[in-house]
């Protein structure tokens, strides 16, 4: 054999090496057992971004009663505890659907969920444009049970999304977009209602105001639905991660949600995880809910300024999210942050409770927006380190009993609060949140750090490099190799 034919014959063919160069460059890396590719579609961002804006559609309806709830207590004359009750209403029916729903959303996938969620989003707020009369408050307690059922289709979503399309080095900042919807849904609903619904003593006046309120929440709801029924997509051809290739090798009839429910719950750190989570987003859920009563107990008829507290809160926490999702991406220190965000939460209620009293509104929006950055930016946090310590278990499982803890103590947590505030006044009740979010720091620092996720993706790595090596290998050796001359054909 010539030099020049065993240069050819070991030569890697241009396929491969449009492999190897898009391996190196994140966008194409070979699966393992070199049957396919691994991609990223710039379709993600587009996914991602639809979710996000549907999310923000959905938890803006969550607080826009609570924020104004003295004047809708006037509107529909009706009494606080029962204005409590339209955020309450997103708690309280999360927990007995969000089992059937993430077994849907295994059975029948992402494309089904997002439908059925922008659907009754959008039934909701249609039910709501129908009852802006002082008589029809069963019509809008129903319409916001629609827009309730909805949420349980969205909540835990962002880390399903982020797998399915993103790559192992953006899931984070996925999750975290994903997250930021809601939240920026959350920041509207503090804001925009006490600007839309002014304080008025004329009925017919005020059921204007609300009534344009909702029209406009019906308008974007519905365009919102229009879009992910000609927009939004399953899954992309090729998974993002070898993590995800892996996921869809699984055979659909050897997958049993019973069976991973069990392996989740015998799973100790996430045990554990679920109970801090639900302490620390159950303690945000109580403080959005009772801010409106919080503010005006100390500063009468500050009506806007209480919704742009919250707003201060929320949008705190969103570049909270953003920034832990960018941390998490490039350092993988799971516990660490979660540990870290978790601490400075206790710290900032206490700040928090300690100035709201002292007069000064200018105080306690920097003490809110200092509670705000940690609390709500835990969030993306919680569901990130629960697919890490879970994983192969699906993320909507997963994201699902998070939510479910959630729900729960958002519940007792509002009725307790609301209670103890009305006998005892906010520092009492603020306080209560305190000792929860100490005792969920303490259990935080007890949780394991077992990133199976993370160990799965280095493993493939790892082995698709070894692969890589011994090709190269093989070719210097036959590159190298002393070529034997032909023998001389004079006698």
């Amino acid at each position: 054999m010539s030099e020049k034919e065993a240069l050819g014959d070991s030569k890697p063919n241009e396929a491969d090496l449009e492999k190897h160069v898009k391996a190196e460059s994140g966008d194409v890396e070979p699966r393992q057992g070199g049957e396919g590719t691994l991609r990223l579609y710039k379709r993600r961002w587009l996914i991602v971004i639809l979710f996000s804006c549907y999310s923000l559609s959905n938890s803006f309806q969550w607080i826009q009663y609570g924020i104004i709830g003295n004047i809708f207590m006037k509107f529909y004359n009706v009494d606080t505890f029962t204005i409590d009750w339209m955020s309450m209403i997103y708690m309280l029916t999360y927990i007995p659907f969000i089992f059937p729903v993430t077994w849907l959303l295994d059975k029948k996938g992402l494309r089904l969920i997002a439908v059925v969620a922008t659907a009754l989003n959008c039934a909701g707020t249609w039910m709501k444009v129908a009852s802006a009369r002082p008589n029809l408050f069963a019509v809008t307690f129903l319409g916001q049970f629609s827009c309730s059922l909805a949420q349980v289709f969205i909540l835990g979503m962002p880390s399903r999304i982020a797998s399915v399309w993103f790559g192992s080095e953006e899931v984070s900042t996925a999750c975290s977009i994903g997250v930021f919807g809601n939240q920026l849904g959350i920041a509207i609903g503090f804001l925009v209602p006490p600007i839309l619904v002014p304080n008025v003593d004329d009925m017919d006046e005020l059921a204007h105001h609300i009534s344009v309120m909702f029209y406009i929440t019906a308008g974007v709801a519905t365009l919102l639905f229009i879009l992910v029924i000609f927009v939004f997509q399953e899954r992309p051809k090729l998974p993002p991660t070898q993590a995800q290739a892996t996921a869809r090798s699984i055979p659909p009839e050897q997958y049993s949600y019973t069976a991973s429910i069990r392996k989740l719950l015998r799973n100790k750190p996430f045990i554990l995880l679920i109970v801090t989570y639900g302490l620390n987003v159950g303690c945000f859920y109580a403080v959005g809910t009772l801010l409106n009563r919080m503010i005006i107990e100390h500063y009468p008829g500050e009506e806007v300024n209480a919704g742009r507290i919250g707003l201060t809160i929320v949008i705190a926490g969103m570049v909270g999210s953003l920034i832990c999702g960018v941390w998490l991406d490039r350092t993988k220190t799971y516990k660490q942050t979660t540990l870290a965000v978790y601490f400075m939460s206790l710290v900032g209620m206490i700040v928090y409770a300690a100035t709201l009293s002292l007069g000064h509104l200018w105080v306690v929006f920097i003490t809110a927006g200092a509670l705000g950055f940690f609390m709500t930016g835990y969030l993306p946090l919680g569901f990130e380190f629960a697919v890490e310590l879970t994983y192969p278990e699906s993320e909507g499982t997963s994201s699902g009993l998070l939510n479910c803890s959630a729900q729960v103590f958002g519940i007792i947590f509002t009725i307790s609060q609301g209670k103890i505030i009305d006998n005892f006044g906010t520092l009492a009740g603020n306080i209560f949140l305190c000792v929860f979010l100490l005792i969920g720091t303490i259990l935080t620092g007890l949780i394991k750090s077992d990133l199976r996720r993370q160990n799965a993706n280095l493993l493939a790595k790892a082995e698709a490099e070894g692969q890589m090596a011994g090709q190269d290998y093989g070719a210097t050796a036959l590159i190298s190799k002393p070529q034997t001359p032909p023998p001389d054909s004079q006698p």
